[in-house]
C-alpha cells in the first residue's frame, strides 16, 4: 500500500506547488525567497517545472518552502 499519511506533500502536484507558490508570492518575491534563475529571469510556470523536475535541490528549496506556508498558501 502507497500511505503516507506523515508526508505533507501526498498527494500534491509539483505543478500544483509552484502554481500556488506563484499566485501567493509572485515570481518576484519567490526570487528573493529562493534565489534560483527559473524565479529571476523570464519566469514561467513551465519553465520553472522543467527546472525543478531535473535540479533536486532546488525543488526541495521549492518543497520546503510551500511546506512552511502551507497554511496560507493551499487551498
Amino acid at each position: 500500500m502507497d500511505n503516507q499519511p506523515y508526508n505533507p506533500l501526498h498527494g500534491i502536484t509539483l505543478k500544483t506547488i509552484v502554481t500556488e507558490l506563484e499566485a501567493y508570492f509572485g515570481f518576484e518575491t519567490l526570487g528573493k525567497e529562493i534565489k534560483i534563475k527559473c524565479f529571476t529571469h523570464d519566469p514561467s510556470i513551465q519553465s520553472s517545472l522543467k527546472f525543478l523536475r531535473k535540479t533536486p535541490w532546488a525543488r526541495e528549496k521549492v518543497e520546503q518552502l510551500f511546506i512552511k506556508n502551507m497554511h496560507k498558501v493551499h487551498k
